[in-house]
Parts: C-alpha cells; sequence; structure tokens
C-alpha cells in the first residue's frame, strides 16, 4: 500500500498585543506630525507598545504561547522543539527561544532564535516545514515575537509612528491529508542593506559612547526606497508561486500581508487580482510589528478560517528580503 506524503500543517495559532495603546494624535504631541498624516501615507491609526518594565520579545512571546495553550488541546510536553522569529532578541545569547520554552513548561527540547527581518515568520514556515516532514521532529512551535518599540528613535518622524510590539505563535505539524504548507518561494539580494538598518551593536560596530550619541542604535530606514522595492517584490513574488502551482485568484481564499504600510498591501492584491475582501489587514491597530504581523494576522482572522481554505502569505523586509508561502489551513477556526 502506497504511504501518503507528510506535509507540514499548521494546527495551532496563538497571538498577543501589549494592552498600552499609542495613537497617532499621541505621537503628534512630541514629533512634527498628525493624525492625518501617518493614516494618510501608512494606514497606521495607532499602535501597541510594552512597558512592562524589564521586559524584552520574550514576555510578547510567552503570552502568544500561553494563549495558544489555553485555547488548543494542546498536550506541550509534546513540543519538541521551539524556534524564534525576532528583530529584537532579549539578548544576544541566550535565545529568546529558551527564555520562551522555559517560562511556559516546555522542558529538554531544542530552542534557537533565527533573524530573517520583516520576513521571518515565512521564512520559519519554510525551516519549521523541513523539519517536520522530514521526521525528525514532531510538534515545531514557531513564535515570532517583536519589542519594536526598544530600537525606534522616539524623536524620528520617519520611523517613530510606523512600528508597534506584538508576538504570535503557530504549532506545526505531520499531516497526511494534502493539508499544510505546499510551496514557498523565499528571496534575499542584500541589494538594500543599507536603506533598513540598525548600524550599531553588532560585531561590526560594537556598542561605543560614540555610536550610542550618534543614534545608531535605533531603526535606520529610506523610506522610499523600501516601499518602491517592497510594492514590486511582494506582488510579484506571490504571482510567481500563484502560477507555478497553477493557481488562479478565485482559488486564494486569503492573502496575509506583512502590514508594514496599507499602500504595499493594496498594491500586492492588486497585483495578485485578488480583491480586498480576501485581504487580512488589522495594520491600522497595530502597526508595523515586524516579523510578528502575519501570525497575528492569522489569529485574528482564526475564527473565520476553515480546513482547506488556502492562504498566500507573504512579505518584505530589510536586506533585502522577501518571500511567498501558499498553504492549505488546517483546521476549522474556533
Amino acid at each position: 500500500m502506497e504511504s501518503k506524503k507528510r506535509t507540514a500543517v499548521i494546527t495551532a495559532v496563538g497571538g498577543y498585543v501589549p494592552e498600552d495603546v499609542l495613537t497617532n494624535d499621541e505621537i503628534a504631541q512630541f514629533l512634527d506630525t498628525s493624525d492625518e498624516w501617518i493614516t494618510t501615507r501608512v494606514g497606521i491609526k495607532e499602535r501597541r507598545v510594552l512597558k512592562v518594565e524589564g521586559s524584552g520579545s520574550s514576555y510578547l512571546g510567552i503570552k502568544a504561547v500561553e494563549d495558544m495553550l489555553s485555547r488548543h488541546n494542546i498536550d506541550k510536553s509534546e513540543i519538541d522543539m521551539v524556534i524564534c522569529s525576532s528583530n529584537t532578541p532579549d539578548y544576544h545569547f541566550p535565545s529568546t527561544a529558551s527564555i520562551i520554552a522555559r517560562e511556559c513548561g516546555i522542558d529538554g527540547v531544542p530552542c534557537f532564535d533565527f533573524q530573517a527581518a520583516c520576513p521571518g515568520f515565512i521564512y520559519g514556515l519554510q525551516l519549521a516545514r523541513g523539519l517536520v516532514v522530514s521526521g525528525v521532529y514532531k510538534k515545531v512551535l514557531l513564535v515570532a515575537a517583536e519589542k519594536m518599540s526598544a530600537i525606534v528613535n522616539r524623536n524620528d518622524r520617519a520611523t517613530m509612528p510606523l512600528f508597534g510590539d506584538g508576538a504570535g505563535c503557530v504549532l506545526i505539524e505531520p499531516g497526511e491529508e494534502g493539508l499544510g504548507i505546499q510551496d514557498a518561494i523565499l528571496r534575499n539580494d542584500n541589494s538594500g542593506s543599507e536603506a533598513l538598518i540598525l548600524r550599531a551593536g553588532g560585531s561590526a560596530v560594537p556598542a561605543t559612547i560614540e555610536t550610542v550619541e550618534a543614534g545608531q542604535h535605533y531603526v535606520y530606514q529610506d523610506g522610499q526606497k523600501v516601499f518602491k522595492s517592497a510594492v514590486v517584490q511582494m506582488g510579484d513574488c506571490s504571482v510567481e508561486l500563484m502560477e507555478r502551482n497553477g493557481l488562479s485568484f478565485e482559488d486564494i481564499d486569503w492573502v496575509v500581508p506583512h502590514q508594514a504600510n496599507m499602500r504595499i498591501i493594496d498594491a500586492t492584491a492588486k497585483r495578485m487580482g485578488v480583491s480586498m475582501d480576501k485581504v487580512m489587514v488589522n495594520i491600522e491597530k497595530y502597526g508595523n510589528t515586524s516579523s510578528a504581523t502575519i501570525p497575528l494576522c492569522l489569529w485574528e482572522w482564526e475564527g473565520k478560517l476553515k480546513k482547506g481554505d488556502n492562504l498566500i502569505l507573504t512579505a518584505f523586509g530589510a536586506g533585502f528580503t522577501w518571500g511567498s508561502v501558499w498553504l492549505k489551513w488546517g483546521y476549522d477556526g474556533k
């Protein structure tokens, strides 16, 4: 009897955003900007900010995992790997994944962080896919946790309004029903390495008094260059993925785009030929939470998702790095 093909399936999702809300009007009190200016250009009305003293991205990730565990019938002793996408890890080491695992009572399993800028979550899906389909691991917990408020310059009008804090997570397991991750395209050309960068704090430019005074530990972004590349790459990559799998716009139930700019989201949907009622959008509430934006969308829309739904996930970020994933949703929303 021929064995069925093993796939990697999302079987649960969790999410968390901090309680503290920072509105555009509040930002306008200390920056030369306005609610109208921010809303018109990027589509953001407010974002969440983690204000718990001494807490980093792991705090957000722990809350997201706890949300997932509390709402889904999961035996956490069966989770055999924890991986975390974060551009804002608690520390260079130990890993944020290991902190999340310890605090959530997931003991004795391999844990590690990885960093792929804003597309980190979809890179993580492909990584987890390989681990699960190979049979080496059976239940991989993928977390994306970002405390972007820690690396944004409060006085920078170009970046301060864009980012927020949050975390999302998914559990990925093997399946034999043809559900789960079907295909992915992941790319990086590093042509924009200077357009979106955290210049200091790594081994190339270690922290000094001078780097701190120069503001080099805050995110720098050339907004126009990033925008122009993202508009092209997210749409083109998603269309390439659809074409090589024989998918039309009618086959797609949901598009889940990175939440960086409403105009980029609109352009991506148009390029794919998909109407906006099939596109998950929560940028107005949470802003850009970097690699956490896509799982936060899955978390928020979970109740509307049906087993077998075709989803295209797509993101673009620093490097430049970008990609798209096609997956079939693994369960009816709850």
